[in-house]
């Protein structure tokens, strides 16, 4: 049989312990792996304890580009209007006190509220009192979300991206230009046994860290969890292993540690910035919402959000898996064309 073809689990178990071995005796590593995550997680949630808003939300849904509303209060400088184009997204703001007031340019003659924002009263007689008594009241409701319940989702799928990222580009990298790839070669490890192991080594300790995170958190928050555990989990390993897989593309044949770190970066900050991590993108223009959909991040951390605040099931989150799913495989596929054990 070729030798590239052979896959023998003692040799991926054995490599399995000892990646996970040299991950934690490394204290730093360890120790910052855990903290990182906590400090970020408890810094917003205190910082955005209050409920001080300085300005009134109003989501305008817009079923087509050529559609307008444009009523005078709009205009007013209390007034911070984002305009949607998926009213169940802008619904679900409204139940979750992220809009005070949602308005339709497909039925004008209708404005909702949530019945248990007091927000949305103060606004409703901003909007009553600029004659507008005529329109037809619809209320909704829904349980209020904090920022914090909100982030959660996006700190957990950012330290899933560096430490995906990071944890097996980086450190494939590194193997590389000390020799030990070049030493792993000549016994009779394959690349796909090799491969292998460093992968579910990695999805281990992510998924473990994520959950003692997440747990540790919550204890101190007490975080908004709809849905059900076992449908974050997969999502959550759906989403690590398309990273993973990801940075396997930039190890497969980088042997500069210093181009790996570039390349890493250049990665994770547009995701970070853009996947919803830190703020949402309702009112960013579409061409930016296109790139977003592009990157793994976005689709890990929307559909955690999903199961989390709204309890929906993976069933109603095919398209976020099947992405996830899709780029796995032709990440994957690429890292393996691409992989050398030298330096190219």
């Amino acid at each position: 049989m070729n030798n590239t073809l052979r896959f023998n689990w003692h040799t991926v178990r054995a490599l399995f312990v000892a990646r996970n071995k040299e991950f934690y005796r490394d204290k730093g590593t360890l120790g910052w792996s855990f903290l990182m995550p906590f400090v970020v997680i408890a810094a917003i949630g205190f910082a955005f304890s209050g409920n001080d808003q300085s300005l009134f939300k109003v989501g305008v849904y817009l079923p087509s580009p050529e559609a307008r509303l444009d009523l005078p209060f709009l205009q007013e400088s209390y007034i911070h209007r984002i305009n949607y184009q998926d009213f169940d997204t802008a619904l679900d703001r409204l139940k979750h006190f992220q809009l005070d007031l949602l308005l339709s340019a497909a039925q004008p003659g209708k404005y909702w509220i949530n019945r248990n924002s007091g927000n949305g009263e103060v606004i409703e007689e901003l909007l009553l009192g600029g004659k507008m008594r005529s329109m037809e009241r619809l209320t909704v409701t829904g349980r209020e979300i904090r920022y914090i319940d909100w982030l959660i989702p996006g700190v957990l799928g950012m330290n899933f991206m560096f430490g995906a990222l990071f944890g097996i580009g980086y450190v494939i990298v590194r193997y590389r230009k000390n020799g030990v790839l070049k030493r792993i070669q000549v016994t009779p490890v394959t690349p796909l046994q090799f491969l292998t192991a460093q992968v579910l080594s990695r999805l281990f300790l992510l998924m473990t860290s994520g959950a003692i995170i997440y747990l540790g958190c919550n204890l101190l928050f007490g975080f908004v969890m709809l849905g059900s555990y076992l449908d974050l989990f997969v999502v959550g390993l759906v989403g690590a292993f398309s990273m993973i897989s990801m940075g396997l593309i930039i190890s497969s044949r980088t042997a500069s540690e210093e181009l790996a770190n570039g390349l890493l970066n250049l990665l994770s900050f547009p995701m970070m910035l853009i996947s919803e991590v830190w703020f949402s993108l309702d009112d960013a223009p579409r061409w930016l919402h296109v790139i977003s959909d592009c990157l793994p991040l976005t689709h890990m951390v929307k559909a955690a959000r999903e199961i989390m605040l709204n309890g929906t099931g993976l069933a109603d989150l095919g398209y976020h898996i099947w992405i996830l799913v899709i780029m796995c495989v032709v990440f994957l596929i690429l890292a393996s064309l691409l992989f050398r054990w030298n330096e190219p």
